[in-house]
């Protein structure tokens, strides 16, 4: 819990601060994207590169200092090796995330704007083992009436799941264009902080378009 009063201590000190620049107006913000994540350390060495989406809405209070209220959902698939030892044909972790983040815009009067990002807030960690199934279904023709078959599909035998907080750090670009928002690309580290001194630590690089 320590973690999560410093991150909410951080980031309440960050946006009060900020109201020192509301002369400027304040202007809202949103983003959306995706990309590839890769997992680091443990996680990494469990899983292959996954992918991610992201969006997020908030506001600038200046053109320098902003806060976004991002969502983030990180899927990943378990490695072969992993899954040789634990004698599962499949498996994946999957990731959701709710987290409150200050911006500071390092270059915000250029065409390339450089900004730094970061937080924490709310992670929700699923682990999954599967195996493939089958299911039947029911369809229906017009010339042969209705009919029956089976399709293959993915069954979980084996699910973890839990909430806990964690923390975000990154860093990216915004190139303007003449829609009056930029396209990005952004590098972010996650850390959640699953208890008993274990982490699981990733990286999203995510590219998309920001208002």
């Amino acid at each position: 819990m320590k973690y999560t009063a410093l991150v909410v201590t951080s980031l309440l000190a960050t946006t009060i601060s900020s109201t020192a620049f509301a002369q400027e107006g304040l202007r809202p913000a949103f983003d959306i994207g995706a990309g590839f994540t890769q997992g680091l350390g443990r996680e990494g060495a469990r899983t292959d590169v996954g992918w991610n989406l992201t969006g997020g809405i908030g506001l600038n209070f200046s053109q320098w200092l902003g806060v976004m209220v991002d969502a983030g959902y990180n899927r990943f698939d378990l490695n072969s090796a992993t899954l040789n030892r634990v004698g599962f044909p499949g498996g994946n972790v999957n990731i959701f995330s709710a987290t409150l983040d200050p911006v500071i815009h390092l270059t915000p009067r250029s065409y390339a704007d450089v900004y730094l990002i970061g937080g924490g807030g709310y992670y929700h960690y699923n682990r999954e083992f599967t195996v493939p199934g089958a299911a039947p279904f029911v369809g229906f023709d017009p010339f042969f009436g209705f009919y029956s078959g089976v399709v293959p599909t993915t069954q979980v035998v084996s699910s973890y799941s839990i909430n806990k907080p964690g923390v975000d750090a990154g860093i990216g670009f915004a190139v303007g264009t003449k829609w009056h928002g930029k396209v990005f690309a952004e590098a972010r580290w996650n850390r959640i902080f699953l208890g008993n001194d274990r982490y699981a630590d990733y990286i999203p690089v995510s590219f998309g378009f920001r208002f």
